[in-house]
């Protein structure tokens, strides 16, 4: 599809004060004649009439509510993005899931995007190749949050209808920042690509799809997302003689071992 046909009147951004929300506020504006932008800290101001920007606490249902009113789409990045104690965690990712779906229900909003993550597999062993029928093994409060998500946008599309894709982020940086992103590294050009075929693909009813770049060594396995059309053009590759250079990981540390990462060996937060 051209970017003319793949085009919604106004497209909800939450999270676009993060980092990644920062850059797909830039590559969505395409796609979108208004891009709402949401966060709980301030976004930078609106740069003309095709943005408007909103502060929004997820945990706030009736905040949420307005939030989602008059969109046609949205792209769901907002929450806490590492690992926390669960109080906080519980807030912004779990009733804040929660409350978007509500709001996209009773407002008759069809497609979410939502961010969605890698640690909600995180225990998986490197060594070990999955796809999106795997069993769920959460790494930590964070994992625990976004499988949550997943199982809310399952839901929604069984009982209401409303599509949805989950991506799997892997790690979506300018380049690779170590030995371990260098399986699961996403670049903003696939991230933004994978966001767009999440948007437009018809009939995705609730997709799970890994958010990774054409990487030589992957553990993901995203045949069951066929259907999006998603091609990555970018690969951890180019990095790899930087990375590498690094002094070596432990065989014992997490980043050696687990999809997830350090985040497998965060908390308990007493």
């Amino acid at each position: 599809m051209s970017i003319s046909e793949n085009k919604v009147r106004r497209l909800l951004l939450t999270g676009a004060a993060g980092g990644l929300g920062k850059v797909l506020r830039e590559r969505l504006r395409p796609y979108a004649d208004v891009i709402r932008l949401s966060d709980l800290a301030a976004p930078a101001p609106a740069e003309g009439p095709h943005e408007e920007v909103v502060i929004c606490d997820l945990a706030d249902k009736a905040a949420v509510d307005a939030l989602v009113a008059g969109c046609d789409a949205i792209v769901h990045l907002g929450g806490v993005s590492v690992e926390r104690p669960f109080e906080e965690i519980f807030e912004a990712n779990i009733k804040g899931v929660f409350h978007l779906y509500e709001g996209a229900r009773r407002h008759g909003v069809k497609r979410i995007v939502f961010a969605s993550s890698n640690h909600v597999i995180g225990f998986y062993k490197q060594t070990e190749h999955i796809d999106a029928t795997a069993s769920k093994r959460p790494d930590g409060n964070y994992g625990l949050s976004k499988s949550f998500g997943e199982d809310v946008a399952q839901f929604y599309f069984d009982r209401y209808g409303i599509e949805t894709v989950s991506i799997r982020i892997g790690s979506s940086f300018p380049e690779p920042l170590n030995r371990r992103m260098m399986s699961s590294w996403l670049s903003y050009r696939d991230l933004t690509t994978l966001v767009e075929k999440s948007l437009f693909t018809p009939d995705v009813k609730h997709t799970i799809v890994y958010g990774m770049s054409a990487n030589r060594d992957v553990w993901w396995d995203n045949r069951g997302a066929a259907h999006l059309g998603f091609v990555p053009q970018d690969s951890s590759e180019p990095f790899r003689a930087k990375v590498e250079a690094q002094p070596p990981v432990a065989a014992n540390d997490p980043n050696a071992i687990y999809q997830g990462g350090a985040f497998t060996a965060q908390g308990p937060f007493e």
